[in-house]
């Protein structure tokens, strides 16, 4: 009879524990969801009760899987990671300028707009936050990458004072400090915040045409 009881605890205590599992990660997904979905409409700041209310758990079910406000955080910075990268289209990095100029304003702008409520709450914590710091300097990180490597023809074409000049332009003008400058203090719409933004980036890559060690190609 003992040997029967201790396989039926073998056999089922791994369930029991991958049920647990599974519930623990459903918890911690939907408090950060919730945290993500009240900041998209427009509470920068929420508190951990609000939170609570609109993930359906108590309280103290949030302090539970997240020991503090940091933790929660990385939680929900990592969700959000997982429902933008999806819909990130990398721009070609070869044809004409004008193609490629176009195709990095369309999809620069959209995702720029896409993570513009969780994008504002996040600087709001930045100086408190190591966790938000970190993944706001990586997202800087990879936009500027993605310019040098899309007009990456125009800026080899320029000696190396005017490449260091005109990349730090470029991504200046791409940034998400200019879209919201121009989405929320001047209150543009879209379509036309997309076109400052396009004639910003036309202006810095016709400049630069026919300087430096060569001419950038048409």
């Amino acid at each position: 009879m003992s040997v029967v009881t201790s396989r039926g605890s073998a056999a089922h205590g791994p369930g029991k524990e991958d049920g647990r599992l599974l519930r623990s990660q459903r918890a911690r997904a939907a408090v950060a969801d919730a945290l993500l979905e009240l900041i998209e409409e427009g509470d920068l700041r929420p508190t951990a009760p609000r939170i609570a209310e609109r993930a359906g758990v108590s309280l103290r079910l949030v302090f539970h899987h997240f020991t503090d406000l940091e933790a929660l955080f990385a939680a929900a910075a990592e969700r959000q990671m997982q429902k933008v990268l999806p819909t990130i289209h990398p721009v070609e990095a070869e044809g004409p300028l004008q193609a490629r100029l176009d195709a990095f304003v369309g999809e620069r702008c959209r995702l720029l707009e896409r993570v513009a409520p969780v994008r504002r709450a996040a600087q709001l914590q930045e100086p408190f936050s190591q966790v938000i710091s970190e993944r706001i300097r990586a997202g800087r990180a990879w936009r500027r990458a993605d310019i040098e490597r899309v007009f990456a023809p125009e800026l080899s074409a320029c000696d190396p004072a005017t490449r260091k000049e005109l990349l730090a332009a470029l991504v200046a003008v791409g940034s998400f400090s200019v879209w919201d400058q121009l989405r929320s203090h001047q209150g543009l719409p879209v379509a036309a915040a997309q076109k400052v933004m396009a004639r910003l980036l036309s202006a810095l890559l016709g400049v630069t045409a026919g300087r430096g060690r060569g001419k950038s190609k048409p």
